[in-house]
């Protein structure tokens, strides 16, 4: 198996926190089951080899080319043959000033991206699929994403939202949505919209989302850390909190996940 994974150029940094690549065969008549858990980003991948099952049908992988938003809950897929997929992972603000529709509307699927996108991405996909090289394959996505880029002009909250998520990375979700709207200079609904439509996802459930994977970051470091430790340091009231929030978004208690999962977020790591 080859594993690739770079950083954007600085035009790009702002809205995209990594590229990465994957290949790997699978001998015949084999298969791999991957837990994909929310990480709180956004992702457009592509498969350019055999395509995965997954095993939510909103989720299904059905062309080359797809944009996941973001989701509430676990899935399964289901890796057999050849996987060659190229991946960008976008911030939970950044996807949108690349696109035209509300973020909400992606919310726990996966979206074929011609449906989003009108021009160029047959010609990217083919560009994509004529080379096998990690930074050829940079170069020509971020030729597409910066043309994307200066197309958009009606994202006037972005700002806005940016700061918002600031906050939220460095209380690791440790903060209510009144003190967020507030530093938004929102009413609590106005910025719950406006949230929805820049991120995908209400600002409850995304906070959930990040006190989870602070969960799995610290435990990455703090290898001996307890539960009841671990709970009280992520911002959850009690360890059934924890608990329950672990079951919902990864199907496990955290003791299971962290006995058969090395502790890596996806979100917090670089």
């Amino acid at each position: 198996m080859k594993f690739h994974q770079q950083k954007p150029s600085s035009l790009l940094a702002p809205f995209i926190k990594s590229y990465w690549m994957i290949e790997n065969a699978m001998a015949e008549g084999r298969q791999h089951v991957q837990r994909i858990v929310p990480t709180g980003l956004l992702e457009l991948s592509f498969y350019l080899k055999d395509r995965p099952l997954v095993s939510d049908n909103k989720k299904q992988v059905s062309e080359k080319a797809v944009v996941t938003g973001q989701f509430k809950d676990f899935f399964d897929i289901r890796i057999s043959g050849r996987l060659s997929l190229f991946s960008i992972y976008f911030y939970p603000h950044g996807l949108a000033l690349f696109l035209n529709i509300p973020l909400k509307e992606l919310q726990n699927q996966t979206i074929p991206l011609r449906f989003l996108v009108k021009s160029l991405v047959g010609e990217v996909e083919e560009q994509l699929a004529a080379t096998s090289s990690f930074q050829e394959r940079i170069h020509i996505i971020e030729g597409f994403l910066l043309q994307r880029l200066k197309m958009q002009h009606n994202r006037v909250h972005h700002p806005r939202v940016m700061h918002s998520m600031a906050l939220i990375n460095r209380s690791k979700g440790m903060l209510d949505i009144d003190f967020l709207a507030g530093e938004a200079c929102l009413s609590r609904k106005q910025f719950e919209r406006i949230f929805q439509e820049y991120v995908g996802i209400s600002p409850k459930q995304f906070l959930r989302i990040i006190r989870f994977q602070n969960a799995i970051y610290t435990k990455s470091f703090k290898k001996d850390i307890s539960l009841t430790e671990l709970a009280f340091a992520c911002g959850y009231y009690d360890q059934s909190h924890m608990i329950s929030d672990f079951i919902k978004f990864s199907g496990q208690t955290p003791g299971d996940y962290f006995s058969q999962c090395e502790p890596f977020s996806d979100y917090f790591q670089e």
